[in-house]
């Protein structure tokens, strides 16, 4: 009896989420719906991402589809962008359970240094249909504070 207790409460709690913006009902004879969340990035605050994603409200797996938009929203700085993981793999900035059995929808956030852009690819932990999930968007550092710090210390190396 507790087991089930706690997977219901561990259901209803999984549709409480801070960083839900929108909720979109996919029809009157289905349970599930189309999920938008927002979040910021936690180490370049002027990015805010937006995405979406299917629920199926009584299932204990949701589809592992999901797409994502990034975009600027305020200041990117240099240091902002000292700070991030340089690494070809980056850093999770967002998880989300998408099943009671392993299968999660994560972001995560990769520096193109070469071409002064940040990417923001959301992909699902666990294959589905033969493929792993995934949407990428990039934000360029092209005109902000980062871009310019880079460029004038590139010029001064010359």
């Amino acid at each position: 009896m507790r087991v089930l207790v706690s997977i219901i409460a561990v259901l209803l709690l999984s549709g409480c989420d801070r960083n839900e913006v929108g909720d979109v009902s996919l029809g009157v004879f289905t349970t599930k719906d189309i999920k938008l969340d927002a979040f910021s990035d936690p180490v370049v605050t002027g990015v805010t991402c937006h995405v979406s994603s299917i629920e199926a409200n009584l299932d204990f797996s949701d589809p592992s589809d999901s797409s994502i938009a990034c975009r600027q929203t305020g200041p990117i700085t240099r240091e902002m962008i000292d700070k991030i993981d340089k690494g070809k793999d980056g850093d999770v900035l967002f998880t989300k359970s998408k099943s009671i059995l392993f299968k999660s929808m994560k972001i995560r956030r990769i520096l193109d240094a070469e071409n002064q852009t940040l990417m923001y690819l959301a992909y699902s932990t666990k294959e589905t249909s033969g493929s792993f999930k995934h949407s990428l968007s990039t934000v360029p550092l092209w005109g902000t504070q980062a871009h310019v710090a880079a460029a004038n210390s590139n010029e001064g190396g010359r």
